[in-house]
């Protein structure tokens, strides 16, 4: 029986696809969902196949597109570091990617796609006793944002949106409050810090491989 070409199955967005040759300064990204959506889509980690996670609860949507960073893992040293700067006790990684919205001017009418994006900063948010850090990106050379390099020339009223929008979007109508708080927003110096962890903690858990190669030398020329 002959073997499918090597090239025949799509690859696993969090195992398959590379974080980037420049990672953590420049990173891939993978996109989830887009501000125009009315569901909340999540990667199923099994499949690698974008799901229905569930309809958005209030008319509240993610400003930004919105996805994570392939390879990554939010475990002990993502939660040691989200300790280390707010003085909590008892904090664990969310077990998830790591988080990433990415600031552009451009349209971008659906998710399930990759990007290119520089991490200007980020969003030390503790849901529970769990750190859910969110990187703040922008992409690469995007007219409108693609010169920013630090949170404080990035629009306020953007960032106010994002904070808006994750300390809101998990409280489920009907239900307890939840307790979610952006407890520290960074700048780019401790963005890159978060990722490189979060990229050690993936190593740790998966090990390395010859997996995570497809955009790896497929930057810009």
């Amino acid at each position: 029986m002959k073997k499918p070409p090597q090239h025949a199955f799509q690859a696993h967005p969090w195992h398959g696809v590379s974080p980037g040759a420049d990672a953590p300064e420049r990173i891939t990204a993978y996109i989830e969902i887009v501000p125009t959506d009315a569901v909340k889509y999540e990667l199923d980690k099994e499949t690698g196949i974008l799901r229905l996670d569930r309809p958005q609860q209030f008319s509240s949507q993610c400003p930004t597109p919105y996805g994570f960073i392939p390879q990554t893992y939010c475990g002990s040293n993502v939660a040691k570091r989200a300790a280390e700067r707010t003085g909590y006790k008892d904090i664990k990684g969310d077990g998830d990617p790591m988080d990433v919205c990415v600031l552009t001017e451009k349209a971008i009418t659906s998710g399930n796609l990759l990007v290119h994006a520089v991490p200007i900063g980020g969003f030390r948010m503790i849901d529970g006793n769990e750190a859910d850090d969110k990187i703040i990106a922008v992409l690469e050379s995007d007219l409108a944002y693609g010169e920013i390099q630090h949170m404080a020339q990035a629009p306020r009223a953007m960032l106010d949106r994002l904070k808006h929008y994750f300390l809101t979007y998990k409280q489920i109508p009907g239900e307890g409050k939840r307790k979610v708080e952006i407890a520290e927003v960074y700048d780019r110096p401790e963005a890159l810090e978060v990722i490189r962890r979060s990229l050690k903690d993936y190593q740790r858990l998966y090990g390395t491989g010859k997996s995570g190669t497809l955009l790896a030398n497929r930057r810009k020329r």
